[in-house]
């Protein structure tokens, strides 16, 4: 999302469609979130990239405890579209539910 440190892969190499929600559950994993399976709704942001090429290096960026997959999102609008979205794998010992589903209303960004 704009405003965290992945997001420096984005700029300039997509276009910000809006901000977007999908169903799931969201934990706060302390430097960042994780999207896990739930009966809820996680809020984020969506784009469109300008190169699929793109998607490797997202992968390595989230990492090995992330898997990227395609997944039903429903536009602050109202409107649907099917995006990739990346779903949390790892340990959740440590981990904290967001019950709202929103990681920058628990951590607002730095700018």
């Amino acid at each position: 999302m704009r405003g965290y440190a992945l997001h420096r892969w984005l700029a300039g190499a997509s276009a910000w469609l809006g901000e977007a929600r999908v169903r799931g559950t969201l934990l706060d994993l302390r430097r960042y979130p994780g999207l896990v399976d739930g009966e809820g709704w996680v809020r984020g942001e969506l784009y469109r990239l300008h190169d699929r090429e793109l998607l490797p290096i997202l992968d390595r960026q989230e990492g090995y405890n992330f898997e990227r997959l395609r997944a039903g999102v429903v536009m602050a609008d109202g409107r649907r579209s099917r995006a990739w979205v990346y779903r949390y794998r790892g340990a959740r010992d440590r981990a904290v539910l967001i019950p709202h589903g929103d990681y920058r209303r628990a951590h607002p960004a730095r700018t």
